[in-house]
């Protein structure tokens, strides 16, 4: 790293705030367009900076790492995850990958409940009953939906977004169950009154709610399979705020078109930003409820990844370990 202010290239624009924090601190070229860059401009980009700030829809893959320079020595993800990152390539090459954690929790957590309730009340369909003029007046009979009160959550991921979705749920009188590789501790149990199942087959076949909140791994690819998904009560519904490809999409669609499952709450998708017409059309019917990856977008969120990038750079900068270092077991 040099001694002078970094090369810091940023691959997506971000906040004016954050943006003008690091052309302060680093020689930093920005993304005017906004648009993901195209793999000759990542070529280019991991060719000259000495510190690449990606973000999920950059493809950081091992042959992209495998081309850059001697010069690159940090991949500072604007992010929680690093799915979008390979990062034992880039360790085998020398070079340092940091993520955002600790930030998206809550905002995330918000989303989740938001989608969960969205759905069982119906209120994306009751919005555009009203856009479309559909409305007559009050009804006992109409729009109606499912109570959530009382009803099984399971949580598919009892990390940190798990837990204060958790927290949230059971505000709202859900009785909270949840799958992980290992239970919570004792005081989160009893705090949350939580259930444990070793055994997702088992939780999935007595939820009312299933939401994902794991992240995206090799061991995690359709994680809710079509075979899992066949286990699931036909009036259940599934929340996913987490990554698209946790769920085998086409299974899920089709136990959606064929009342296998009552509904879906979605905010990222297998082939996002492309999505299935069929989801679309089941949205249209009020089958799901679909969100264009919204589940951070906060301005406070998005303030205080920047801050953490910044604090990652500075601090390999000056010669020390950056603090939210990524390790490729971590991946």
């Amino acid at each position: 790293m040099s001694q002078m202010k970094p090369l810091v290239v940023v691959t997506r624009k971000l906040p004016d705030s954050v943006e003008t924090r690091m052309r302060e601190l680093f020689d930093t070229r920005f993304n005017t367009d906004d648009k993901p860059m195209s793999r000759a401009q990542l070529v280019e980009s991991v060719n000259t900076a000495e510190v690449l700030v990606p973000t999920v829809t950059d493809n950081i893959d091992a042959a992209l790492i495998n081309q850059t320079g001697d010069q690159l020595k940090l991949i500072a993800n604007f992010g929680n995850g690093t799915d979008n990152v390979d990062v034992a390539a880039a360790a085998q090459k020398g070079i340092i990958v940091t993520n955002t954690p600790n930030v998206l929790t809550e905002d995330t957590a918000d989303m989740t409940v938001g989608l969960l309730i969205a759905v069982s009340r119906r209120l994306q369909e009751g919005a555009q009953r009203l856009e479309r003029g559909h409305w007559k007046g009050w009804s006992p009979t109409w729009m109606l939906g499912h109570r959530i009160w009382g009803k099984r959550l399971g949580i598919i991921g009892m990390g940190r977004i798990g837990t204060a979705v958790a927290r949230r749920a059971k505000a709202f009188g859900l009785s909270i169950h949840y799958h992980n590789r290992q239970k919570v501790s004792e005081q989160v149990e009893l705090e949350l009154e939580a259930t444990y199942w070793d055994s997702l087959d088992q939780m999935l076949t007595r939820m009312d709610f299933i939401s994902i909140n794991c992240p995206h791994t090799p061991a995690t690819f359709h994680l809710l399979s079509a075979r899992r998904i066949a286990l699931m009560k036909p009036n259940a519904i599934v929340i996913n705020t987490a990554r698209g490809d946790l769920i085998d999409e086409i299974a899920m669609i089709d136990a959606l078109e064929n009342e296998k499952l009552a509904g879906a709450g979605l905010d990222v998708f297998a082939h996002e930003p492309a999505l299935s017409h069929r989801l679309l059309k089941l949205a249209e019917q009020g089958k799901a409820v679909i969100l264009p990856h919204m589940g951070s977008a906060t301005i406070e969120g998005r303030m205080e990844m920047g801050d953490r990038v910044i604090i990652n750079i500075r601090t390999m900068c000056d010669g020390h370990r950056p603090p939210d270092r990524v390790l490729p077991t971590d991946n």
